[in-house]
Formats: structure tokens, C-alpha cells, sequence
């Protein structure tokens, strides 16, 4: 492996590049052409069902930046960061060949399954697909999922913002720049150019006169929220997310953050191309085996599990079957914004895992040691001794000595590499400010789509004991699950208490894209799509095996001997749920299998048997 120590970072970018492209023009087709049998003559639900609030018909250029910036929250950026501790190959190998094989994958069949569904949940899917017990076990373990995933999202997004005016005052513009884009895009033809340009000059405007404002205290002052009022603030903003017609406030935001966060990553990819650092993290450390200060467990399965939405993710099931497919405008689009999304994700967590890696390995395990431990850690391994980190220290003027959880050092990472660069050298400061903002907009891109998400997931809940909550349009129905909803996951973020059930979220959401991956392929079977169902239960199949082993690994290694009951018994619950439905898959494959072909469905294919839509 020491031919693979050192290597120019520029390598990694030109494969994952060169990869992708073959990836989306060959094996995305393939999915689209032979496994889904993608076809614009059948109407999506946002032509069939368009109501101007939930189901709308978008333009595909849009619906990629919503969808893109709703999936892609904090896994690709504080994954892969993480990951480093066991080298920079384990990670690259997982997210190429995961994003091509199984998150690609992943996300397109659940979209397509959706669009065939009326829009509906995974759960509602299972239910037709499978049976109404499975539906209700898959319904209850995605919310519980949720909930978990937006307050544990909403933390890491107070950690980066709270009593930092700029990069807060930053991220409360794009709400106003958005309605003026949703606005202008609604009721003027063919102004998605126009939305564009205007949006993305009022952000840069924002951004750099958001800094010379804060230059003023009493302004600075007013942007300086503490944890408390920013939890508040969150909640508020996901729950009016939720409410709002898509059209007004979320899709625009999260079109206009994707600017934001291509645009940063574009600019990380010219800084990398300029300044070809080395990557300064080894191809493999000693930690593969476990015991690691950021990691405790092995590099398997705990690479498959710690680099989530970076090569697979079962939060993109949770969009993909909630706002996206309401409006998608055609049955084709399901390629460039499934297959295509993923793989741009992919490429932000090859990035982020490159920026950690071209830091000094001790200058990276001092950022994410913490304090009480780094001490016995440096006597363990006396040559990773800090190279270069006082110097950022003094550049930025904030102490990065035990800042875990891999934002902080994402954040060096990328000041470390623009460092680098002719006259940059002042300006690390604004770099690394600016990275902690560009994580927060990503994370928050991705908590509004999910609550708006989880109030669907809700209704239908809801809905099987109170008819009308199934009607999507009744305003009492919106409000009130909206309300629990958001109150469900904000109390968490309030309390705080959800930072210590953190991990869970590594385990419950790979469980859930494993749950994605199996129920589709119940739909494919019965579609009588053959052998090619194969493409889908293969990754599906291997996630839950990678997955039971990670679980069974973090209950009776990390929890119990720790006197962790809690955490234990939360991730036994969600194994044990997920196992029911898992099961139950299978029997339903084993018994489509061994029917005849002989039925027509509505959309004119032959299949093995008639579900309602």
C-alpha cells in the first residue's frame, strides 16, 4: 500500500470525474431504459394530481436543486471527514463504487416507485406492495427515523451557526431571496433564467455585504443568537417550510442553495486543480482495525455506516417518496434527478474527504481528539504532533484543539487548501467562516424538505384513523400534523437531548435505505421486470446484512459495556422493526415469483399482479 501513500489529489478528482460520467451514461441509462422502463407517455402525479401547493409540475433544472439540496445535508460533508481516520482509501473506494452501484440505485428506483404510487410514502408503498402490517411497521420506523435525523441535522446546524452573525445573517437572506425567485418563477412565463441570475446575484450581494455589516456592532448584535433562540428559530422556519405552498418559500430555497453549495465545490475542485496538494493522510492507518479517537469500532462495517448520504442514504428515500415526485413533470426526469443528484453527491463527499486528507494527520487528529483524551492519544502516537495547526489558529483566532464531529475540520481543510493559493494567505479567516456557513445551508436545505416530508408521512398516519387527514389540501389536517411534527423534533433540538442518540442516526439511516432498496424491489418482481430486479436486491440485500453486523457490533461493543441502555435499546428496536419488514419482503418475493404472467395494469405492461396506485 505504500505506493499509495502521497498520492496528488488531483488523481482522486479525475477519476471520480471520469467514473461518474461513465457511471451516469451507461448503467444510469441501463436503469432508466431496461430495469424501470422509464416512459414520459404516463403522467406523473404533479400533471395528474396538480393542485398549485403540494403537487406541482417543475421545470427538471429546478427540481434538481431542490432535490439535490434537500438530500445532501450534512453526511457527504461530515461523513467522508470522519471516515479519514481509517486512511483516505476506504472512504474513496466506499463512495465511488457506492454511489454508482447502490445510492444511485437507491434513488431512483424509490422515485420511481413513488411517481407510480401517486406521490406516496415508503410507507404507503409497502403497504400495496407488500402488506398493511409491513406498511404500518415501515411508517412508524421511517418517523421515528426522522425525527431523529432533523433534530440531530437542526444541532449540527445550531453548532455551526449560533454566535456567528455573519455566517447566521448569510443564511437568514436566502429566505427572503427565495420567495422573490418563487414569486417571479410562478407568475412569470419561462422566467426560470431570470429567477436564476436574480437569485444568484442577490446572494453574492448578500454574502459579501452581510460581512461589511457586521463590521457594525450594533448590527452584529442583532445576528448573534444563542443555542436557545436559534433552536427556536429552526423549528419555526420548518414548520412554515411545511405549510407554505412548495412553490413560495422551499423549492426556491433549496434551488437557490444549490448555488451555493456547486458553487463552493467548484470552487474547492479549482483551488485543489491550482494549489495539486498532496494528500497527506495515509492510504490505510492502523485505526482499520478499531480503537480510533473518532471512530471506535473497525473500518468494516463502520465505513459503510459512518459515510452515509456520501455514497447511500435512506433519508433520500424520505425525500424521494415526499416532495420530489409531486413534482416531477416527467416519468424521464426520474434519471437526471435520481441517478444525477447522487452522483453530484458523491462528488461533494470525494471533496470533503480530500480537503481532511491534504491536512497533516496530526494537525486532523488534534481537531477531532477530544480534549480530555488527546493527551493519552499523543503518547500512544507521539509522531502525530500538530504541524500546522497554531498557525490556522492565529489566522482564524478561534481554538480548533478538540472540535469533533468533522465540520471544523472540513472548515480548515478548505482554508488550508485556498491557503495556499498567491495573496490568500490573509484571508483565511473569511475561508473558514465561510465553510461553517456553506455547512449550515447545506444541513438546512435538507431540514425543511424533511419536515414538510415528515408532516406527509403524518397525515397518512393520521389519516388511517381520522379519514380526513388523508385529504392533502385539508388545512386543519396540515396544520395540526405540521405542528406535531415540528414540535416533535424541535423539543429534541430545545432539550438537546437527541446529541446523545447521535450515533443511531449512522445505523437507523442505513437500515432505512436497505428498507428503500427491498420494497422497490418487491414492485419490480411483481412488475415482471425478471432477472434485472437483481440491481436493486443485491445492494438492497447487502446494506441490511453490512447493516445487522454494524448494529449488533455498536449495542454489545460500544453500548452495553458503556451502560448505555437507552441507545442500546433504541437500536435494537429499530433492527428489530426493520427485520420485520425485511421478512415480509421476502415471502411476498418468493410468492410473486412462483405466480404466471397474465395481468395488465393501467399503464398498458404486463405484470404478475394488480396493486392499487
Amino acid at each position: 500500500m505504500e505506493f499509495l501513500n502521497g498520492i496528488n489529489a488531483l488523481t482522486l478528482i479525475f477519476v471520480a470525474l471520469l467514473l461518474f460520467a461513465i457511471a451516469y451514461r451507461f448503467y444510469g441509462i441501463f436503469m432508466a431504459n431496461k430495469v424501470l422502463r422509464l416512459n414520459n407517455a404516463h403522467p406523473t402525479p404533479a400533471v395528474e394530481f396538480a393542485d398549485g401547493h403540494d403537487y406541482i409540475s417543475t421545470n427538471k433544472n429546478v427540481l434538481f436543486g431542490h432535490h439535490f439540496a434537500a438530500i445532501a445535508a450534512a453526511g457527504p460533508l461530515v461523513g467522508p471527514v470522519l471516515a479519514a481516520q481509517f486512511g483516505y482509501l476506504p472512504g474513496a473506494l466506499w463512495i465511488l463504487i457506492g454511489c454508482v452501484l447502490a445510492g444511485g440505485v437507491h434513488d431512483m428506483i424509490v422515485l420511481f416507485a413513488s411517481v407510480r404510487h401517486r406521490g406516496e410514502s415508503l410507507a404507503t408503498i409497502a403497504s400495496k406492495e407488500i402488506g398493511k402490517t409491513t406498511g404500518y411497521i415501515a411508517g412508524f420506523a421511517v418517523l421515528f427515523i426522522l425525527i431523529l435525523t432533523l433534530a440531530g441535522l437542526s444541532l449540527a446546524c445550531i453548532s455551526a451557526m449560533h454566535e456567528a452573525s455573519w455566517s447566521l445573517f448569510t443564511v437568514l437572506i436566502t429566505m427572503p431571496i427565495a420567495i422573490i425567485m418563487g414569486l417571479l418563477m410562478r407568475y412569470r412565463k419561462d422566467s426560470v433564467l431570470l429567477a436564476s441570475i436574480l437569485g444568484g446575484v442577490l446572494l453574492i450581494v448578500g454574502i459579501i455585504g452581510g460581512h461589511s455589516l457586521m463590521q457594525y456592532d450594533h448590527i452584529a448584535n442583532l445576528f448573534h443568537w444563542d443555542v436557545e433562540t436559534i433552536s427556536i428559530a429552526i423549528a419555526v422556519y420548518g414548520f412554515f417550510a411545511s405549510v407554505l405552498p412548495m412553490w413560495l418559500l422551499l423549492v426556491p430555497r433549496d434551488y437557490l442553495s444549490t448555488y451555493l453549495k456547486i458553487g463552493t465545490i467548484l470552487m474547492l475542485a479549482v483551488g485543489i486543480i491550482f494549489v495539486q496538494p498532496t494528500i497527506q493522510m495515509p492510504a490505510i492507518t492502523s485505526f482499520i482495525h478499531g480503537g480510533g479517537p473518532v471512530i471506535g469500532g473497525p473500518v468494516l462495517p463502520f465505513i459503510f455506516i459512518v459515510i452515509a448520504c456520501g455514497a447511500i442514504s435512506g433519508f433520500h428515500a424520505v425525500i424521494a417518496t415526499g416532495t420530489t415526485p409531486k413534482m416531477l413533470a416527467q416519468e424521464r426526469d426520474v434519471l437526471f434527478v435520481g441517478y444525477g443528484a447522487m452522483l453530484v453527491e458523491g462528488f461533494v463527499a470525494l471533496m470533503a474527504l480530500i480537503a481532511a486528507c491534504t491536512l497533516m494527520p496530526g494537525d486532523y487528529f488534534a481537531i477531532n481528539t477530544p480534549v480530555a483524551k488527546y493527551d493519552s492519544f499523543l503518547a500512544a502516537f507521539p509522531d502525530m504532533k500538530v504541524v500546522d495547526l497554531d498557525h490556522f489558529m492565529d489566522r482564524i483566532g478561534i481554538d480548533l484543539y478538540g472540535r469533533t464531529g468533522g465540520a471544523v475540520s472540513l472548515a480548515v481543510g478548505m482554508a488550508h487548501i485556498f491557503d495556499k493559493i498567491p495573496f490568500m494567505d490573509d484571508v483565511v479567516a473569511y475561508w473558514y467562516n465561510f465553510a461553517i456557513m456553506f455547512e449550515a445551508v447545506f444541513i438546512l436545505t435538507a431540514i425543511d424538505a424533511g419536515t414538510r416530508v415528515g408532516r406527509f408521512f403524518l397525515q397518512e398516519m393520521m389519516g388511517n384513523f381520522i379519514p380526513a387527514f388523508k385529504n392533502k389540501s385539508w388545512l386543519p389536517g396540515i396544520l395540526i400534523s405540521s405542528a406535531l411534527f415540528t414540535f416533535a423534533w424541535g423539543y429534541l433540538v430545545y432539550t438537546g437531548n437527541v446529541s446523545s442518540i447521535w450515533p443511531l442516526f449512522g445505523i437507523s439511516n442505513q437500515l432505512l435505505a436497505a428498507c428503500g432498496l427491498i420494497v422497490c424491489t418487491t414492485m419490480l418482481i411483481r412488475l415482471n421486470r425478471g432477472k434485472y430486479a437483481l440491481c436493486t436486491a443485491i445492494p438492497g440485500v447487502v446494506m441490511a446484512i453490512i447493516t445487522f453486523w454494524a448494529s449488533y457490533l455498536q449495542i454489545f461493543t460500544i453500548y452495553l459495556p458503556h451502560g448505555q441502555y437507552l441507545l442500546a435499546a433504541l437500536a435494537a428496536l429499530a433492527i428489530v422493526l426493520m427485520f420485520i419488514v425485511f421478512v415480509n419482503a421476502f415471502i411476498k418475493w418468493f410468492h410473486l415469483m412462483k405466480m404466471k404472467t397474465e395481468k395488465v395494469d393501467s399503464y398498458g405492461e404486463v405484470v404478475k399482479e394488480l396493486v392499487e396506485r
